[in-house]
């Protein structure tokens, strides 16, 4: 069941939201602002989390808060993977998390933490047992991203495609199984004490070998997405009813981000939309949709009740 939403995914990184056409993320505040009165409006239980920030930037965060943005928030996203793109060491960890801490009250979660296996599986195993000693403890909720290895067919979600070089390949690597279905090293020293990132393409042929995997190594919470851009595809909700529905046995955390190309300012999943209420209209359809209510609490229906 659904258990929190994310609001965007990675709001400063310009592959993920265009700070170009919105040089001082006024327009990011305000449609956040507006979503999340919404999904509160209908689920006033529901927790909310910043999509989670890359670079992590404590003066970011202290801009949200200045706007009133943080008011709407239970808690902030941080994502980073020191062994492949970060400018610092995985030892840094705990000062990372302490850097956001000291400017919110609010929690810090680490939502995306991962190592690929693209230099050598060791590599991997390292950053693994390296994060569970850093953070297990240190803070509440640690998502490794992630479970599957990205397949080499696909393209990665990124502005610069091969322009990156190596790194633009790391991110084909960061599964804990490869792309054709066999365990890597790093399997083995995974612990539930972490939950997992995995994000589903649409009609992802993964999902029942994920969910498979899922209960095999004892994970309960699960971070994925579902695209606002996605959502606007001819029977979009086909799949979505399927992929939820897959899930249902796990505490999920749902991340809704990525305009629909003909809702921005410009045509990509980038940009800000035209309307930013638009992206509240779409959160709180999935929270009508596929939020479990509480009987005799909130008057809504849930479609796997």
């Amino acid at each position: 069941m659904i258990t929190g939403f994310m609001l965007w995914n990675e709001p400063n990184n310009l592959s993920h939201w265009d700070f170009l056409m919105d040089p001082e993320w006024k327009e990011f505040s305000e449609m956040t602002r507006i979503a999340a009165a919404r999904i509160k409006s209908l689920r006033p239980d529901m927790p909310l989390i910043l999509g989670g920030i890359s670079p992590i930037d404590p003066s970011f965060i202290q801009m949200l808060d200045g706007y009133g943005t943080l008011e709407h928030i239970d808690a902030i996203g941080i994502h980073g993977f020191p062994l492949d793109w970060n400018h610092w060491m995985i030892y840094d960890w705990p000062a990372k998390v302490a850097e956001i801490e000291r400017v919110t009250p609010l929690p810090v979660w680490v939502t995306e933490i991962g190592a690929s296996s693209f230099g050598a599986d060791e590599v991997q195993v390292f950053g693994l047992r390296r994060t569970q000693q850093l953070l297990v403890g240190r803070v509440e909720n640690i998502f490794w991203y992630s479970l599957f290895d990205l397949p080499p067919a696909w393209g990665a979600t990124t502005r610069h495609k091969e322009a990156e070089g190596s790194s633009y390949y790391r991110h084909f690597y960061l599964g804990l199984i490869r792309a054709d279905g066999s365990p890597k090293p790093a399997l083995e020293y995974f612990e539930p004490t972490m939950d997992i990132c995995q994000w589903f393409h649409y009609e992802d042929h993964r999902l029942d070998e994920a969910v498979k995997w899922l209960r095999a190594l004892g994970v309960r919470r699960l971070r994925t997405g579902i695209s606002w851009a996605d959502w606007h595809r001819p029977d979009a909700l086909r799949w979505f009813d399927r992929q939820m529905k897959a899930l249902d046995a796990f505490d999920v955390i749902v991340t809704l981000c990525f305009t629909p190309p003909s809702k921005g300012k410009r045509p990509c999943y980038t940009s800000p939309p035209v309307d930013l209420a638009e992206f509240a209209d779409f959160a709180g359809e999935v929270v009508e949709r596929y939020c479990p209510v509480p009987v005799g609490k909130y008057p809504r229906a849930n479609v796997y009740c």
